[in-house]
Formats: C-alpha cells, structure tokens, sequence
C-alpha cells in the first residue's frame, strides 16, 4: 500500500469517527470536561506556585529546584490522570456503540471510576517518566531537548492504544506499554496517515473559525470575536478529540477480533492493511 493509499484510508477513518460522534453527540461532553478540569488545575498550580514565591514573579527564575520538580511531577500526575479518566470513558461509551448499544455519559464515567486505580497507577508511571524528561532536558541544555525530543515521539507511537488497554486488560502500566506497543508493531505508517488526516482537519477547522471571527472583531466588535473565537476553537478540538478516541477504540477492537457493528469495517481494515 502505497503512502498516499495510507493517507487516503486515514482520511475515510477519520471521517468515520466524525460520523460516529455526530450518532453521539453527547460523547463531546468528555473532551469538554476534561479540558475545563485541565483549565482549573492549571489555574490552581499556577496560584500555588506563585504563593510559594511570595507572590513575586522574579522569584521563579530558580526553576531546577527540587520543590519545583516535586511541583512538576504532581501535575503531571492529575494531567494524566484527568486526561485518560475522561478519555477512559469516551471510549467505553464508543465500544457500547459498536456492541449496537446507546451509551449515555453517565456509563461512561461508572466505568472509568470502577477503572480508577489502574488509571490512578498508569497517571503516577507517566508522571515519573515526564518528570525525568524534564530534567534531562533542563540539565543536559541542547542535547537533552533532541533526546527528550525522540524519547517524546516513541513513547506518543507506544502509547497509542495505551487508554483501551488499561482499560479492559488488567496490566501493569509497564505492561500496558508493552501491549501498546505490540499493537502499533508494524502500524506505524498506517497511524501516520489517519493522524494527519486529523491535522489536516483541525487546520482546516482553525481557518474556518478564525476568518468570520476576524471579521466580528473588525467590524462589530473586538472583544466579541475574540470570545467566538476561543469558544469555537476549545469546540473544535473537543469535536477532534473526541472523533480521535472513537478513532483508537474501533482499531482497538478491530485488532482485538471484538464485533464492531456500527462501524465501517472496510475503513478499519484498510488502516491496517499488511505491507
């Protein structure tokens, strides 16, 4: 299969899982509120972080301290936490669809807190490893951020399917980047394609937001457009977000032999389709 025969399979997937989510579209609830949980801790450590300088931002320039790694490995904790939470239930909600079921967010998030402690646990293993990136990049100077920069895009590619996986196998967080991994063996070019097809998308989405938004704040008011204009991309991406989950749930079980009735076979296949 040729690369533009791989994008072409992305960009029908991708689709697909807009349509799926267009069936569901209380499913873009999740994004949602995992990006205003992410907003309020991000809120929330900022405050903390000024307290402790005494409310004096020149006291931040000692960013290699101890506290502030302690400081930094607490918020990628609840990051990760939040994040695979939410997206922990999409993707439940999306593999009830594809049993022919209509989930609701209410089963969405029963599962994900009966799935609590394996996410609890896979937050804290992600929380070391960005910690330690960050250190290497901070001590190493230009030759930390290239490693931390390649370390970066293998573990994004082996942690691909790592949301289903801690969520309906019971592994260890090693484990389920092992399992991951196993899975995208050989897909990566595939994942590629769809992956751009997402880019391309939410560009494109981007474009279509920014121009009338433009013309509000030139020609009625500025304050007004900028607000359409946030609004309308923190929906965007939570429409992208969301379509993404779909997205790796139907492939998960696609590759896993599960039944995924509701979704175009011939699509999933087609990413996958042996070199």
């Amino acid at each position: 299969m040729s690369f533009l025969d791989k994008l072409s399979n992305g960009w029908q997937i991708s689709m697909n899982s807009f349509k799926v989510l267009k069936e569901n579209k209380e499913l873009i609830v999740f994004p949602i509120l995992s990006g205003v949980s992410l907003l309020l801790i991000v809120g929330s450590f900022a405050l903390i972080t000024l307290s402790g300088a005494g409310w004096d931002v020149h006291n931040l320039s000692r960013p290699h301290t101890l506290e502030n790694y302690l400081l930094i490995f607490l918020f990628y904790i609840v990051n990760y936490f939040i994040v695979v939470y939410f997206n922990t239930a999409l993707i439940h909600c999306a593999t009830l669809y594809f049993k022919g079921e209509k989930p609701t967010v209410r089963q969405g998030l029963d599962f994900s807190f009966s799935r609590i402690g394996p996410i609890f646990s896979w937050a804290v293993f992600a929380g070391t490893v960005g910690t330690l990136l960050k250190i290497l990049q901070d001590n190493l100077g230009n030759v930390g951020k290239i490693i931390t920069g390649l370390i970066g895009i293998v573990w994004s590619i082996a942690t691909f399917f790592v949301v289903p996986v801690i969520a309906y196998e019971n592994l260890s967080p090693l484990g389920a980047v092992k399992r991951s991994a196993q899975l995208m063996k050989d897909k990566w070019g595939e994942r590629l394609g769809s992956g751009f097809s997402f880019g391309i998308i939410q560009m494109l989405g981007v474009v279509a937001i920014a121009i009338p938004c433009f013309l509000i704040g030139a020609f009625i008011n500025p304050v007004a457009g900028i607000v359409v204009a946030v609004l309308g991309i923190a929906l965007l991406f939570a429409t992208v977000s969301a379509a993404q989950a779909i997205f790796i749930s139907a492939v998960y079980h696609n590759i896993n032999g599960d039944p995924v009735e509701h979704y175009n076979q011939q699509f999933v296949d087609g990413l996958f389709h042996e070199k």
